[in-house]
């Protein structure tokens, strides 16, 4: 078959070099060549190749064996984790390795049936990588890159997302696959849709399958007609009849749009925006702990987003609201003990008049969550040294190696760019000020500058009001 000929000899000349694909074809251990890949592919789910790079490394050699990740705590696996995101990943693939271990004798599954009934957090894509790299077995696999390559290749035009799509990509990679190297073939239709069948700018030039490819087709025959100002032919994709509509093409509301080239395939349904929700989020910290400075982190439960992992205390809140404040104290209190009420301060930049507070703004897979950030610094008191299970006191130091989510990371950073008498600015456009994200429309910049009371502009008066 040219399509898999085409493609494996690309392949074998362009593929990159990555430590898991050195890994697995290097190791004749068939259950630690599982691991290998079974690794890489739970990492690779939803991140970049540059972001796993690292994060693989490491982990592989904390954890070389299926045996090492079974005996490590899920204290451990956050930590290392940390930043990654999907932290659930990597607590299944732990459960995962405990029952190889416990449950299985230390044998991986060979087969893609059995790896995804067997392995928690093992779906039928990962199934399928670890089945077809690691043993050789024929079966196909779809993920995002394979999805882009197959819909351009067929010009299918239907919602990639529906199920009937979804089922006929499958059945198509099956027929596809190289049964001699189903594990290389699966890599390189990812490797395919990485690197040169790109999401907004593919390489069609360097595509070693353009000649097989219909939606390429599709858009050099346009050219042609375009330069001989002929009359349109049929599409390529139009392949039912003029009485029933084919349930693998663009619905006739969506037309091919020219200048989009190949990129009008694959077409998605649009996505629903992200939940929104809104906490005050408090760094309570002790300057004077014995050992140096030190900051309260509380525990999430066990289950449900970001499980088992570190962060601020805080409370579900309203945009703003003395009830906001109240809710945030009571919550410290709890953990820590009475404190200072005075002491609690919501965080702004005070050298905008009037206090501008500011926020963090992190989105995670279907929640869009705005932190408002207040400080509370113990000065002056007997450091407190005992607290309920489920909270520790860490140095700074400790907190940059725990188990905290990439939004703990950016609350802090708040937090330490707030000193006295400094307006600093981030860079980052997660963190923001409620006036930064909507600017006033050309008139309303007019009447407020109509009905504006004159302001000194002198840097002296400035920093007096300021104060």
């Amino acid at each position: 078959m040219a399509f898999r000929e085409n493609l494996l000899n690309w392949y074998d000349r362009e593929k990159r070099d990555l430590p898991w694909r050195r890994l697995a074809e290097g190791e004749v251990d068939l259950d630690r060549r599982a691991y290998a890949v079974w690794v890489s592919e739970v990492m690779l789910q939803q991140t970049q190749v540059a972001t796993v790079i690292d994060y693989y490394t490491r982990w592989m050699q904390k954890w070389p064996t299926l045996q090492d990740l079974a005996g490590a705590s899920l204290e451990e696996v956050n930590q290392l984790w940390a930043g990654l995101g999907y932290y659930s990943r990597g607590r299944r693939l732990q459960q995962g390795a405990r029952k190889v271990v416990e449950e299985l004798g230390g044998h991986v599954p060979h087969t893609a049936e059995t790896l995804q009934r067997l392995l928690p957090g093992v779906g039928r894509y990962t199934a399928g990588a670890i089945a077809s790299i690691a043993f050789g077995q024929a079966t196909g696999v779809v993920d995002g890159n394979v999805i882009r390559v197959l819909c351009r290749v067929r010009a299918i035009g239907a919602d990639s997302s529906s199920t009937l799509v979804s089922q006929h990509l499958w059945g198509l990679a099956q027929q596809l696959v190289d049964p001699a190297r189903p594990g290389d073939f699966n890599q390189a239709a990812m490797e395919l849709g990485a690197l040169v069948c790109t999401p907004q700018h593919p390489h069609c030039s360097q595509c070693p399958v353009r000649s097989l490819c219909r939606a390429y087709q599709k858009v050099e025959r346009g050219k042609l007609l375009a330069s001989q100002s002929l009359p349109g032919s049929p599409d390529v994709e139009e392949c039912a009849s003029s009485t029933e509509l084919c349930q693998l093409c663009a619905h006739p509301t969506e037309p091919w749009d020219q200048t989009l080239g190949v990129t009008n395939f694959p077409r998605k349904a649009s996505r629903k925006p992200p939940r929104e929700e809104c906490s005050a989020i408090c760094v309570l910290e002790q300057p004077r702990a014995l050992g140096g400075p030190q900051i309260l982190l509380v525990q999430r439960p066990s289950s449900g987003l970001l499980a088992g992992l570190w962060e601020f205390p805080s409370v579900t809140a309203e945009a703003s609201g003395r009830c906001q404040r109240e809710a945030l104290l009571q919550e410290l209190q709890s953990w820590a003990g009475p404190l200072p009420a005075s002491h609690l301060q919501h965080l702004g930049q005070a050298c905008f008049s009037p206090l501008t507070f500011l926020q963090v703004v992190h989105t995670f897979s279907h929640i869009k969550l705005t932190y408002q950030v207040y400080g509370l610094a113990l000065e002056g008191q007997t450091p407190v040294t005992i607290v309920p299970p489920g909270a520790r006191w860490l140095t700074r130091e400790e907190f940059h190696t725990a188990a905290i989510s990439t939004a703990m990371k950016k609350v802090f950073r708040v937090y330490e760019g707030q000193q006295p008498g400094i307006c600093k600015g981030s860079k980052r456009s997660q963190v923001s000020t409620p006036s930064s994200r909507k600017k006033p429309s050309p008139g309303q910049q007019l009447l407020d500058s109509f009905f504006r009371p004159l302001i000194p502009t002198d840097s002296s008066n400035l920093n007096s009001m300021a104060q």
